[in-house]
């Protein structure tokens, strides 16, 4: 279960109590499901998904958020691929998933590919410049890295689309983007610019460093490592295969740095779906830095290949599993915002 396919469940469960005249209100559009990881507090061992469409609806209902929240639990309870509902706080709806719905949802994620996270948008996107461009240097070449990064950005994140609507472009910049590029790389130099929120100043460094130190290195490392454990797992004969977390970490350091990964993987669509909503690249290179991040504390302490004399098992194959997802995260984030993934570093 993906958290789009929870969405669907929460507005499922909200239509069923409107129709059943157990609720008064209007069935929302959408609702927003967060993807907490950490350790949570359910039984088994963490929260996977969470919502506050309770709160959302409350008011309009006539019913406190903990009444709906109520409501929503017993019908969201017999939903395939649910393990346990519990309410927190003033009505949150905390999601625990079965083994098989998170192993599922890292399957549809190593079988969507380059799809995973895109909402398959489509069309050209209407655009306007960032407001405010000094008339030249680097806020001319941000404004430019920031516009062609929103062209993959909204309709892969599923904003509206105009048939032939025009691109507003800034003014023509290609001399400051190759003074860059020469000093820092194209990779760099495009990371450097869509990294800061837009309203925050940008800080250009003066040299490139390879080192896990640098945020844009140390996202294209765990891509590449990613890489490097499928290659590793072909030539030691297995391949990857989804698995409950559960089997494949025992320690409570695993369990936690599992559910940080998975976390990181599920949240990924939202967030792309986020940073076009609000024009905003920075959003998806902080989640690959997340995801990085989950990626390399998983792989230390959850190993996906065999140490010494161990030989390839379920464990290995599940991590693998988990890692490739990664990988995928992490490969299209870097797409979208037009910086290489090369697969050995």
């Amino acid at each position: 279960m993906t958290p789009a396919e929870f969405s669907c469940a929460v507005l499922c469960a909200v239509r069923g109590a409107v129709e059943d005249g157990e609720l008064s209100v209007a069935v929302p559009e959408r609702v927003v499901v967060r993807v907490p990881g950490g350790k949570g507090a359910t039984r088994e061992g963490g929260v996977d998904f969470a919502c506050g469409v309770a709160m959302q609806v409350a008011k309009e209902a006539g019913r406190s958020p903990l009444e709906v929240a109520g409501m929503l639990r017993k019908r969201l309870a017999g939903v395939p691929g649910i393990a346990h509902v519990e309410i927190a706080g003033a009505g949150f709806l905390n999601v625990t998933l079965t083994g098989g719905a998170r192993a599922g949802l890292v399957r549809s994620v190593l079988a969507q590919g380059r799809a995973y996270g895109d909402a398959g948008g489509g069309g050209r996107v209407e655009l306007r410049t960032v407001e405010g461009a000094e008339a030249a240097g680097k806020a001319d070449v941000r404004a430019a890295v920031t516009v062609e990064a929103l062209e993959r950005i909204l309709p892969a994140g599923g904003a509206a689309t105009k048939p032939g609507g025009e691109t507003v472009r800034p003014r023509e910049v290609a001399e400051g983007w190759q003074l860059l590029v020469a000093r820092l790389g194209a990779d760099e130099a495009r990371w450097a610019l869509l990294r800061p929120a837009q309203g925050d100043a940008v800080r250009l460094p003066d040299r490139p460093v390879q080192r896990e130190s640098n945020a844009r290195f140390r996202v294209q490392y765990a891509y590449a490592r990613t890489c490097a454990m499928t290659r590793n797992a072909r030539e030691l004969g297995f391949a990857a295969e989804p698995a409950d977390m559960r089997d494949v970490g025992g320690t409570e350091a695993q369990g936690q740095a599992l559910r940080e990964l998975f976390a990181a993987i599920a949240e990924y669509p939202a967030t792309v779906e986020a940073a076009a909503r609000h024009r905003a690249p920075d959003r998806v290179a902080r989640h690959l830095e997340i995801t990085a991040d989950a990626w390399l504390r998983c792989h230390d302490v959850c190993p996906p290949l065999p140490v010494g004399e161990e030989k390839p098992s379920a464990v290995h194959r599940g991590r693998l599993a988990l890692a490739e997802a990664a990988g995928t995260v992490l490969a299209n984030g870097l797409h979208l915002l037009g910086i290489s993934t090369p697969d050995r570093l």
